[in-house]
């Protein structure tokens, strides 16, 4: 798969007269997971927002293969990068296959309407994400899991190298976040898409990211590998939290550890239970 740059050069972006990310700069790594990790309200989601051409910046300008995403029509853009966002909501009744059809639509026109090639983008983004056999039934009557992953599905059959996801498993299980962040860790090694997400979890974001971006009250704090990025001093000035970083015994990477109160701490809480041989 060809690999699409995108980068932010010197982007203010906010709401009304309020600036939330003044003048930050980033280049995202082409074929790589690049989660953004932070604070509530420090900027994460509206980058991403920026990023993904749905919020106007103020200043600096998105550029996509090395030119201002605003001067590209809105049909080019989508087929080069595909978004999830935070809360999206599927028409009333449609099916699965509808939904993750609708992901062809940047590849439609005059010109060229639906043909044999949609038809195996859209199996193959169902196939990919386990929801083949979900095709006919309704969005509705889905689990969280489940519609997140034809949510996915429908990101997939636009067929972009730039996947950007916000917060891709809020309100999700862990079995159920797990089971989203590993499908696109799989969908990433195995197609070399880019992929971009906001996530709240760091030491799941640790876990699945190549490269962790850190936001603090709408600067880029630090980035870099999660073992650059995820240590006890940046946890502290970023989240505000003192803790202990581990090895995750599973995979290695950074784990987070917060360090508890003191009251929490002995017989009968986590410690030896009192009268307890």
């Amino acid at each position: 798969m060809e690999h699409h740059g995108l980068a932010a050069e010197s982007l203010t972006l906010g709401y009304d007269s309020r600036v939330v990310v003044p003048d930050l700069s980033v280049v995202v790594p082409p074929g790589k997971i690049t989660v953004i990790v932070g604070a509530n309200a420090c900027g994460k989601s509206t980058l991403l927002r920026g990023l993904a051409r749905l919020l106007a910046p103020s200043g600096g300008r998105v550029l996509l293969d090395g030119k201002d995403i605003r001067s590209r029509s809105t049909r080019d853009v989508a087929r080069v990068l595909g978004l999830l966002p935070q809360t999206p909501i599927a028409p009333e009744g449609i099916t699965v296959a509808d939904l993750v059809g609708r992901g062809r639509h940047p590849h439609q026109g005059w010109l060229r309407q639906w043909g044999p090639e949609d038809d195996v983008a859209v199996a193959d983004a169902l196939e990919a994400t386990g929801t083949a056999d979900l095709a006919e039934r309704s969005v509705d009557e889905l689990s969280g899991g489940q519609r997140q992953r034809v949510w996915i599905a429908m990101a997939l059959a636009q067929q972009t190298d730039l996947l950007l996801l916000d917060e891709p498993t809020t309100f999700l299980d862990v079995a159920h976040q797990i089971e989203v962040l590993d499908l696109l860790c799989g969908l990433n090694r195995s197609s070399g898409r880019t992929i971009v997400m906001v996530l709240h979890d760091l030491n799941l974001s640790a876990r699945y990211a190549d490269h962790l971006i850190a936001m603090k009250q709408g600067q880029i704090h630090s980035q870099g590998s999660p073992q650059e990025v995820v240590t006890a001093a940046g946890v502290e000035d970023v989240f505000g939290l003192r803790c202990r970083v581990i090895d995750d015994p599973e995979t290695g990477t950074p784990l987070m550890v917060p360090i508890a109160a003191p009251h929490l701490i002995g017989p009968g809480r986590f410690g030896v239970r009192s009268g307890v041989a």
